[in-house]
């Protein structure tokens, strides 16, 4: 059974139903992990970076709508000045 990097503890994981790459969090310390290797089962921690991309992409998105809806207002505010 694979050990929490950060405490310690032990991480029970389902070895059949894992693959490289796939996060879950210790159940002692509550670390997000990774399983960095399969044969043996190996926890590592799961980088930050990952977590910081999700963030920036939602942040993105959410420029993008915002971009559109002031393109939309100008748009409809440009329709009204020309009537």
């Amino acid at each position: 059974m694979p050990t929490c990097p950060e405490c310690d503890a032990d991480v029970e994981v389902d070895e059949t139903d894992v693959d490289l790459g796939d996060e879950l969090s210790c159940p002692e310390c509550g670390e997000t992990l990774v399983i960095s290797g399969t044969d043996p089962l190996e926890l590592d921690f799961a980088s930050e970076d990952d977590e910081d991309d999700e963030e920036e992409e939602e942040d993105e998105l959410k420029e993008g709508e915002d971009e559109l809806e002031e393109d939309e207002d100008e748009e409809d505010g440009a329709d009204w000045e020309e009537e």
